[in-house]
Parts: structure tokens; C-alpha cells; sequence
């Protein structure tokens, strides 16, 4: 699948090292003010070469709008979108050609397709993220309508943890891993504020489920959770339950060891998860493996690549999630009472 969401779905296509990236975002709304200035800044949170663990490649993600906007505005038909690949070395890639790197998507996409695109991991590639990060800056914009603010941050690198304004803490960490042949993951935490009551649905479609389901479909994500998490399992319920309380006539909680979902139902508190990051499959070390003919052999790794994917991570979480709580807005106004629209 290529396609993400429901009544808003972005269709994304490209190769790292071909000729571009690009994508498809349908269903978006009419009438949403389009601030490529504010495109341009979430690219370059993300894109190569902006980060000290990140690769050397060099990319200016220059975004170009194909349709769907007309003199600074959504028009409510697709927008479509490219990213030129410039800095592009596909011959950096030559020896991967006959072998399966360790952890890499090698062996299971030749397994599924009986061909793949070596260079730079073709459509696995990370850089496919660009693509999000375009399509969740649009969606910030219109998510300001409602008064959504969606901001993450790397909480945590190896098992060193950071706050959210540690910026020398993660810049000293981001250092050490550059120093070394090896590579490290961690945790970025997210947090969005401003959701009302409502957003969400009970059973198949809950608001943490399309969240989970949208971080674990980031490139080297392997873990979510929501609320306390995994660290709530040390509490009793007693501890961990929200307790109602009124504020200014208004029904509230006193904690929100929920993060701001219940019953899969967003309940009008900030709404808290994490993900975890492994680490960057690519290292500059010998490992052990097999190559395309069946001989075992040894492999190190070469070419640019990120040590740590943390700090590109983040604008990628913040998209991805605009992505979910727009999409949930536009089913909310479509089916929900009148009330809500």
C-alpha cells in the first residue's frame, strides 16, 4: 500500500536515487491559506544533511505544487507534489547489487517481488518521509482552524533520557554517536494540544489504533504507546485512573495517565504517545550475511547514512500525526451533529 487515510489520503511515489519523490494528497479541504514558507521550514527539519548524526548527502527538498492550489489556495481538488532528487550517487551503492544486508528490507523485498531497486534501498529508503512531511505541513495548516498544536521531540537517545528543551544534552549525544562506526536509536515523544472531545471511534478505527498504526509505518519505528504506556503496568488502577472533576463549568480530569484517549475517543486533554527508533541498520562495521546467489560472505557497510534517525524523526511524527487528527476533523464534521461542524 502506497496510500494513507480515509476521506484524507496521500498516495506517495518515487525511489530514493531516482528521479524524484513525490505524492498525491486527496480530499484535502478548500480554502486553506498555502504558506510554502512554513513548507519549506518543515523540510528542512527533515531533510539530509540538516542534522550532525544525519547523512552527508545533500538535498534542498525544494517542493513543487503540480495542482490543487490557485493563487495561495487549497482548492479542494488533489494536490499534487514533487521533490527532485539532486545529490543523488547511485554507483556508492554498487556492492549492495548481490547482497542481503542485515536488517535492511533486501531480503524480504526480493523474497516478495523477485526484484529490487539497490540503490540507496529504493522505495524503503527514509527518504520516502519527505513526502509526509510535505503532505503534514498542509495539513498543520488546516489543522489551525481548530486550534491544533503538534509538537515532538527526542526524549530519549540509547538510555540517556532528554527533556524537551535539552538541546545541548541531545546535541553532546548526537556528537558521540557521529564519532564512532556504530549507530544508536531511542524515543521520541510527541504531544497535541488543542483536541476537543470526539475525535476517534470505538472498536475498529480508535484514535490511538490510527496513530499506532501511523508511527509503526515510519521507516525503523518498532514500538508506540500512549498515555503512561508500558510504564503504567507498575501502577494499580487506583493510581492510574483520570478522575473527573468541573473547571469553569467545564468537565475535565484531574491526571491524564490516559493520554488524552479513552475508549479510543480523544476526551479534550493533551494527547500523549512515544515511539521508539531502532537503530540505523546501516553501520561502518563487518557483519555476517548472505549474498543474492545463496554464499555466505561478510558485508560492511558504505555510502551516507544516518548514525541515529532521532532528530529527521521528529517532523516526521509531527506529520504523520497531523495527518491522522486531520482526517479524524473531516470525519468528525461529516458524520458527527451539526454541533461539531
Amino acid at each position: 500500500m502506497n496510500t494513507f487515510g480515509k476521506l484524507l489520503t496521500l498516495t506517495t511515489f518515487g525511489e530514493s536515487h531516482g528521479p524524484c519523490m513525490g505524492g498525491v494528497i486527496d480530499g484535502f479541504p478548500s480554502g486553506v491559506a498555502i504558506d510554502m514558507g512554513f513548507v519549506r521550514q518543515e523540510m528542512e527539519r527533515r531533510r539530509p544533511g540538516g542534522s550532525m548524526a544525519s547523512t552527508t548527502r545533500n538535498e534542498t527538498d525544494e517542493v513543487e505544487l503540480l495542482s490543487g492550489v490557485f493563487e495561495g489556495v487549497s482548492t479542494g481538488c488533489p494536490i499534487g507534489f514533487m521533490i527532485r532528487n539532486k545529490d543523488v550517487r547511485p554507483t556508492d551503492y554498487e556492492q549492495l547489487r548481490g547482497v542481503f544486508r542485515p536488517s535492511h528490507a533486501d531480503f524480504t523485498y526480493q523474497q516478495k517481488y523477485g526484484v529490487r531497486d539497490w540503490r540507496g534501498g529504493g522505495r524503503s529508503s527514509a527518504r520516502e518521509t519527505a513526502c509526509r512531511v510535505v503532505a503534514g505541513a498542509l495539513a498543520k495548516m488546516a489543522l489551525r482552524k481548530w486550534g491544533v498544536d503538534i509538537r515532538a521531540y527526542v526524549s530519549q537517545v540509547g538510555d540517556a533520557r532528554l527533556a524537551e528543551n535539552d538541546a545541548d544534552k541531545l546535541q553532546a549525544l548526537m556528537a558521540q554517536v557521529k564519532a564512532g562506526d556504530d549507530t544508536i536509536g531511542g524515543v521520541v515523544s510527541c504531544c497535541v494540544r488543542g483536541c476537543p472531545v470526539g475525535l476517534g471511534n470505538p472498536v475498529a478505527d480508535k484514535l490511538h489504533a490510527r496513530l499506532g498504526y501511523a508511527m509503526l509505518g515510519i521507516n525503523a519505528a518498532h514500538g508506540f504507546d500512549y498515555g503512561d504506556g508500558f510504564e503504567g503496568v507498575a501502577m494499580k488502577g487506583s493510581e492510574q485512573n483520570d478522575a473527573f472533576k468541573l473547571e469553569g463549568g467545564r468537565i475535565t480530569t484531574v491526571s491524564n495517565h490516559s493520554g488524552g484517549i479513552q475508549g479510543g475517543i480523544s476526551n479534550g486533554q493533551d494527547i500523549r504517545f512515544r515511539v521508539l527508533f531502532k537503530p540505523v541498520a546501516t553501520i561502518m562495521l563487518p557483519q555476517h550475511t548472505v549474498d543474492v546467489d545463496g554464499h555466505e560472505c561478510e558485508f560492511m557497510g558504505s555510502g551516507r547514512h544516518d548514525s541515529c534517525v532521532l532528530p529527521r524523526a521528529v517532523p516526521v511524527v509531527e506529520a504523520m500525526t497531523a495527518l491522522v487528527l486531520l482526517d479524524e476533523f473531516l470525519l468528525w464534521r461529516a458524520y458527527a451533529p451539526a454541533t461539531n461542524k
